[in-house]
């Protein structure tokens, strides 16, 4: 049986006033699959994510969660199905005043009404699942770049969200920091089942980790192909197969 359509954005336009960032954006993710979003410098990929979080309102179209319209939705009804997601920023975003246990608590104390003890102790779980037990007391600036993208991880966790963004989650990691957080996002996806939209330019990690993929093209200003990352690899079209390879035009 055909995997269930968890995520459709159907017609979608970003745009900045009169800038036409993409245009005319129409495919599906389904439940529990690796969805990357690619294509090369400026295209909007992350321009997209946010777009499909609630950040940045369209010019036109929708996107739909389980056939929910979001941006057509009223307000109240769009907070909800925020919390059905999980987001991990290319930068991290944690606050550098706060330890590590405090920011993967904050989700839970504002939007769960979770009593602090029972946050802590949740929040100390996620940690461990990323491979941070025994950091929970330490600040953002006393770890390494790759150990706070794992931090931003499990604070995006933190609310069990059905779907997890993640935004070029290996940029500024060395080889191996990025290989430990592949290995974590496939973990999250054959343990847990979650349904998983990344946005990222590394191809070892669009060929290891996506079970399908769009290509975003700056110069056209639409989707030029779509398919699984091999079936990319092998594209008529001259710019997505040049990518893939890693060929010049």
């Amino acid at each position: 049986m055909e995997t269930e359509t968890h995520v459709e954005v159907r017609g979608l336009t970003m745009a900045y006033g009169e800038n036409v960032v993409q245009r005319d954006l129409s495919f599906t993710v389904r439940r529990g699959e690796i969805f990357v979003i690619v294509g090369d410098s400026g295209c909007g990929k992350s321009t997209l994510m946010r777009h499909m979080i609630g950040l940045d309102a369209p010019a036109a179209g929708d996107v739909l969660y389980e056939g929910q319209g979001f941006w057509q939705a009223e307000p109240a009804r769009r907070e909800g199905l925020k919390q059905r997601f999980g987001v991990l920023f290319q930068n991290a975003a944690l606050f550098s005043s706060m330890t590590l246990e405090e920011n993967v608590s904050l989700p839970l104390l504002e939007h769960a009404g979770v009593k602090p003890d029972e946050a802590a102790r949740v929040a100390g779980f996620k940690l461990a699942l990323v491979g941070l037990a025994g950091f929970e007391g330490h600040y953002p600036s006393e770890i390494s770049g790759g150990m706070r993208k794992r931090a931003g991880l499990a604070r995006a966790m933190a609310l069990d969200p059905e779907i997890l963004y993640f935004d070029e989650p290996s940029a500024g990691l060395d080889p191996l920091s990025s290989r430990r957080l592949d290995d974590l996002i496939l973990e999250l996806r054959d343990g847990a089942g979650t349904t998983i939209v990344l946005v990222t330019h590394e191809l070892p990690s669009i060929l290891e980790l996506g079970d399908a993929a769009v290509f975003l093209d700056a110069e056209q200003k639409t989707m030029i192909a779509r398919g699984t990352p091999s079936e990319l690899r092998e594209s008529p079209v001259p710019k997505v197969r040049a990518f893939m390879n890693r060929q010049r035009l």
